[in-house]
């Protein structure tokens, strides 16, 4: 891969004047992710035409729509910071900040890495920008465009995990495609409202004092008055292997005709894309991963915009995400009943959200920071949704071959999307290659019995 040229872009205004300066402060949703990665996406896109069209034609409206979609977005050019006057970590943006955006040109096979076979988890690493981190400050976004001549492009972001939570960033690259394929129309075009980004931080309400206790939480992780914004260095185990795997909806209503077969009147468990996808999968990796702790935690992640009283409104800026655990006996699990089992623990979880999406909060920066802290249990994350419809952003050539979260080979998090042809979901996974092998085997097997 080579390196063409480095662009740093300006947010250029619209029809409104953006302020010279402006400081956002961060909540305790935002706390709550501080040192975490950067969560990082790839967008690949088939372009089978000439090179010189390519830098003619696509590349100056990238840029120039990326411009336009920075003036909505503008706070993601600043930079993160721990001002000494500050108990907490500011979002600082100044007249004149940037974002940086790669241009890059890469000899891989584009067919390979936006297509469904597996493969190696660092293959598409070339393709994916970096954060500028320091200890006392750190960029939020950078983008990357490689180009696979005569083939496709693909488009990579990464985005700092405290800054903003997945629907930001998927709902940013929405934004970013919408205004590329409305440029050269007569009239200057404006994002819909459902785009626009609201920034109010006031509508956070902070009762029960989350923040001090995050903020305190992070203070005392390598403290005392550990004031750094450094983000987790956490590697990539070796020979790790990344697939994409997906659920029709008839597969979906398979699972669940089996479930209601099973349950014999049992209590009425809600069968959801959701719950179902989720609880598959959760079956198919701990048989595959040949997992040997005596239980297993499923980590979800819930969008809290909509359940939070009074409500945000849906394009509320910043995370918004609360974190409720499934825990399941593994050798339920890996039994013949080991589905029902899932889909019991996942819908005693989802049913908390009953007495609160913030019930259990003060716990959340103590299982990120020490995990349940035993062996007898194995954590797994969920990351995505189907809603954030990442196949729906088309830059005016066509919508993706493939969406890919990339930073889930840190994490060895699910990740749920919707799928490429709008049939169903698609769940993205890491593991060794063993397992992923098996992984594969069992997952249609499992739908074809």
């Amino acid at each position: 891969m080579k390196i063409v040229e480095v662009f740093n872009v300006a947010p250029a205004s619209g029809s409104n004047e953006l302020p010279s300066k402006t400081s956002l402060p961060l909540t305790f949703f935002d706390l709550l992710w501080l040192r975490l990665p950067p969560v990082q996406r790839i967008f690949f896109y088939e372009f089978p035409h000439p090179t010189p069209l390519f830098y003619d034609t696509l590349l100056p409206k990238l840029k120039q729509s990326l411009a336009l979609t920075l003036g909505y977005f503008y706070p993601l050019s600043g930079h993160l910071i721990w001002p000494l006057h500050s108990h907490k970590p500011i979002i600082n943006y100044t007249s004149g900040d940037t974002v940086s955006l790669t241009l890059a040109e890469s000899d891989a096979d584009f067919n390979h890495l936006a297509g469904t076979d597996l493969y190696e988890a660092t293959k598409s690493h070339h393709l994916l920008p970096h954060l500028t981190i320091s200890h006392e400050q750190a960029t939020m976004l950078a983008l990357q465009v490689t180009l696979f001549p005569n083939s496709g492009f693909s488009i990579g972001i990464t985005s700092h995990h405290a800054v903003m939570d997945g629907k930001n960033s998927t709902s940013f690259i929405k934004s970013w495609a919408y205004l590329c394929s409305r440029l050269g129309e007569e009239s200057p075009s404006s994002l819909p409202p459902e785009l626009i980004p609201f920034y109010d931080r006031e509508v956070i309400k902070d009762p029960c004092e989350l923040e001090a206790k995050y903020v305190s939480d992070w203070l005392k992780q390598g403290g005392p008055n550990n004031r750094s914004l450094m983000v987790w260095d956490l590697q990539v185990p070796e020979e790790s292997i990344r697939g994409l795997f997906q659920l029709s909806r008839s597969d979906i209503e398979k699972l669940k005709q089996f479930v209601v077969s099973k349950q014999k009147g049992k209590k009425n468990l809600h069968l959801s894309t959701f719950v179902l996808s989720v609880a598959f999968a959760w079956v198919c990796r701990v048989k595959a991963e040949e997992i040997k702790n005596k239980r297993v935690v499923m980590a979800l992640n819930i969008d809290c915009r909509t359940r939070l009283e009074p409500p945000l409104p849906p394009t509320y800026f910043g995370n918004c995400v609360g974190g409720k655990l499934a825990i399941a006996e593994t050798r339920e699990l890996l039994g013949e009943d080991g589905l029902i089992v899932a889909v019991e623990v996942l819908n005693e979880a989802l049913e908390t959200l009953k007495d609160g999406v913030l019930k259990g909060a003060e716990n959340w920066t103590s299982w990120l920071l020490e995990g349940l802290v035993t062996d007898d249990v194995k954590t797994i994350g969920t990351a995505g949704s189907p809603r954030f419809e990442v196949y729906s952003s088309d830059f005016g050539w066509g919508r993706p071959k493939k969406v890919e979260m990339a930073s889930i080979d840190r994490t060895a998090a699910f990740c749920l999307s919707d799928s490429k042809n709008g049939d169903g979901v698609e769940i993205g996974l890491v593991s060794n290659k063993a397992a992923m092998e098996a992984f594969a085997s069992l997952f249609v097997k499992g739908l074809a019995s």
